[in-house]
């Protein structure tokens, strides 16, 4: 007999509508995945704790705080994952959001698929990063510690040059099928070089691969 997927229980906190009722139709979509609580205020968002969802898609911008402060809380006393899903991009905010305690940090024009996906891999213990946000975190740490990067193993397994301007479109913010225009490529070919980056890099979203050829110093940007 085959066994089902579980089940994960997700709570969304979006102060916009519109872009609350986007993610909940994505998320609903899902066969895998319940909505168990939405919410558009931190006041709102406090109530949704003890309903112990696993997930919280959270915004940061909100009419009475941030959803920093949140998930700061959230972390505190629960084992819940914490996505980001916002609009800031700028690197005092992603340093911020994952110091308090976010899993995974996408902006809100991330497609359905990305975001899915981003829920997806946060579940799994993965951390989604946004390639643009990923590239700020980098910077962060370079900063902190301007040395060069060591690595503890040998890389085995190195970039192509496609691989590597493939990853540099996408550290700009591209989507696969402006990639694919940028590249003069199809997008199954963007989707085949994704799979052997992944593969090579040992990661599964765009963010977390140019974080880690960055890492390597195979990309610069």
């Amino acid at each position: 007999m085959i066994q089902a997927e579980p089940i994960h229980r997700i709570a969304v906190l979006e102060d916009d509508p519109h872009v609350l009722a986007h993610f909940v139709d994505i998320i609903s979509a899902s066969p895998t995945l319940e909505i168990c609580a939405t919410a558009s205020t931190l006041a709102e968002a406090r109530a949704m704790i003890p309903l112990a969802p696993d997930l919280v898609l959270s915004d940061i911008g909100l009419p009475d705080g941030s959803g920093l402060d949140f998930i700061s809380e959230l972390k505190a006393g629960s084992s819940c994952k914490a996505l980001v899903v916002t609009a800031f991009g700028d690197r005092d905010t992603v340093v911020t959001a994952l110091s308090a305690g976010a899993d995974g940090y996408l902006l809100k024009d991330s497609s359905p698929e990305v975001i899915l996906a981003g829920i997806q891999v946060t579940l799994m213990g993965g951390a989604p990063i946004s390639a643009s946000a990923a590239v700020y975190l980098l910077d962060h740490l370079r900063q902190r510690d301007p040395g060069p990067v060591v690595m503890a193993e040998p890389v085995l397994d190195h970039l192509t040059p496609r691989e590597i301007e493939l990853l540099t479109v996408f550290a700009r913010g591209q989507s696969y099928k402006e990639a694919a225009r940028s590249l003069g490529i199809s997008p199954l070919t963007v989707g085949n070089h994704v799979k052997a980056i992944y593969r090579k890099l040992e990661v599964n979203s765009r963010g977390a691969a140019v974080y880690a050829a960055l890492r390597r110093g195979d990309l610069q940007v």
